[in-house]
């Protein structure tokens, strides 16, 4: 009688759990780690999401984005990449200054990066090849380009013999960028002056400075903090009646002479892909570090006629795009 009691027992539960709904499976977690605001970087986080999408992942159906924004306090990140962690995401993008908070967070949750400088060099990963550990990601080689950036000011106008530089030196990257410029200045005979512009503050007092000296052209230093106050830069150089260049291409979109640089809102792209490929099963340590090798020369006609500057045809027929 017991066993009979048993076997129906057994089968009441078989049938009970039939009727249940097949348990959903659980929805990964991304997090978002970014050193600047979201109103500078809405475009790259699109980007961002938009490569996520072509690797499968949709945010609100199948992933989950946790944003951080330290709105350029980078003594906040620590704080923020470990509170990711907390959290369980399965995987953290992180912007360049953020890279070493999420490194120091987490040695076993991936970490997918773009950086503006040589991870390697900067000892985030083994090599591009094989980055070994929890890192991959995608790197610009920005600095590489700082020489080649200040080469062509001087190109589009003649005669530059002094150039004034805004530098972020809160950015690790600053550093060899200005050791880059320096050599780059040497080599075509022209004067440098440094200017920090770390806060909202140093940029005012940078450009109250500016009006004093009045040097021939302005170049804008690398970063996401410079990077995100464009349109703040782009206005304080047209009051000032200063030619500027810059790195990122929506700089020279938004009123800026020339930018020259890689394609920024693409590698947020590339990193969603690298994400996506993560969140499939692949192994950070395995995946070659993807290079932006896209660089593009914008120039920005309309304000060079402003600035009454005329700009030769070669250097036209050189741009990748020219805004009129």
């Amino acid at each position: 009688m017991r066993r009979k009691l048993s076997s129906i027992a057994f089968l009441i539960g078989v049938l009970w759990s039939s009727t249940l709904p097949a348990q959903q499976p659980k929805i990964p977690i991304v997090g978002f780690l970014n050193s600047a605001s979201p109103a500078g970087y809405a475009g790259m986080a699109a980007s961002f999401r938009q490569g996520l999408k072509e690797a499968g992942f949709v945010e609100g159906e199948n992933v989950v984005i946790e944003y951080r924004w330290a709105n350029d306090n980078y003594g906040r990140l620590p704080e923020m990449a470990n509170d990711l962690v907390k959290r369980g995401v399965a995987v953290i993008f992180a912007n360049s200054p953020s890279i070493s908070p999420a490194k120091a967070a987490t040695s076993t949750i991936p970490v997918v990066f773009s950086s503006g400088d040589d991870p390697v060099r900067l000892g985030f990963i083994e090599s591009l090849n094989k980055p070994g550990g929890n890192l991959t990601g995608v790197a610009m080689m920005s600095n590489e380009l700082a020489a080649k950036r200040l080469s062509l000011l001087c190109d589009l106008i003649p005669g530059t013999r002094r150039v004034a530089v805004l530098i972020n030196t809160d950015f690790g990257p600053s550093g060899r960028f200005r050791t880059d410029v320096e050599a780059a200045a040497r080599a075509l005979g022209v004067e440098l002056s440094f200017l920090p512009a770390s806060n909202d503050r140093e940029i005012e007092e940078a450009f109250a400075a500016l009006g004093q000296s009045k040097p021939d052209s302005l170049l804008v230093g690398p970063g996401p903090f410079l990077d995100s106050r464009r349109n703040q830069l782009v206005a304080l150089a047209a009051k000032a009646g200063l030619a500027a260049g810059y790195e990122q291409r929506a700089s020279a979109q938004a009123g800026g002479l020339t930018s020259y640089g890689a394609n920024v809102v693409d590698a947020y792209r590339q990193a969603g892909v690298y994400v996506g490929r993560i969140l499939k099963g692949e192994k950070p340590g395995d995946m070659p570090v993807a290079l932006a090798t896209k660089v593009e020369l914008v120039i920005n006609l309309k304000t060079a006629k402003a600035l009454n500057i005329q700009i030769n045809q070669q250097l036209l027929n050189a741009a990748d795009e020219i805004i009129e």
